[in-house]
């Protein structure tokens, strides 16, 4: 299987520009920003946001604010506040041996990173792989991460896989199976998910009343991407 998998990769493989790279910063990046995030939006704003903190000492010396500023519109914004806590943390005394000791960063992204910037003998699973794995049974070693990646996103999806284009299907055994759906979260209009990203959005802008949306604030306020100073809610500092 592995064999027929890296031959598809080698013609099929998304062009992603995290892929030319094995900084572990600019690999930290693009890992965070594609947690809950599809990749046609990441692209762009990864390459903006290297553009703009090209290392990991210029963004450990740029504000949380600024951070929190530069991800509006990525969702779930605790994840700036993360990744500009990391690159204090890699800034002052460099990459960890344990990467989970990173602020935001599991098990799952520690392995990305060992694997795609230190080369490290360890296999990333996602749910993209993670279905690959559970519906072909196969055994897959790190040098076909990126490819499963690749199969799971355009080949073995979620409900309908693409079997007639797969390369594994012919040793695979859930070959011509579809799936329900999985349980999705609930809609983002009208969520308290708006309401925070609403009131966020606001404070970027400039500061608030403490009154805005209370609840928001406080939540808000639980995640650390606000402060409140008289009287007013404000990024922090």
């Amino acid at each position: 299987m592995k064999s027929a998998l890296l031959a598809w990769y080698a013609e099929n493989g998304r062009e992603l520009p995290w892929r030319r790279t094995r900084d572990p910063y600019a690999i930290l990046v693009s890992e965070v920003m594609l947690q809950q995030t599809q990749v046609s939006r990441v692209v762009p704003r990864y390459l903006e946001w290297l553009e703009r903190w090209p290392t990991v000492e210029a963004l450990a010396a740029a504000s949380p604010a600024d951070a929190i500023r530069a991800w509006q519109g990525l969702g779930y914004n605790r994840r700036a506040l993360n990744l500009h806590r990391a690159a204090r943390v890699v800034a002052e005394g460099g990459w960890p041996d344990d990467l989970t000791e990173l602020p935001g960063v599991g098990p799952y992204t520690a392995a990305a990173i060992s694997n795609f910037a230190f080369g490290g003998a360890v296999l990333p699973v996602d749910v993209n792989v993670r279905r690959v794995l559970e519906r072909t049974a196969g055994e897959f070693g790190p040098e076909a991460a990126q490819a499963l990646f690749d199969l799971g996103a355009t080949v073995c999806l979620a409900r309908v896989p693409r079997c007639g284009v797969c390369p594994l299907a012919a040793e695979c055994p859930s070959r011509g199976r579809t799936y329900e759906p999985a349980r999705k979260q609930g809609p983002f209009e009208g969520s308290f998910r708006q309401r925070r990203a609403r009131v966020l959005r606001a404070v970027a802008a400039e500061p608030q009343p403490a009154d805005v949306d209370p609840e928001a604030v406080e939540a808000l306020l639980a995640d650390g991407l606000v402060v409140v100073e008289d009287e007013r809610v404000r990024l922090p500092a």
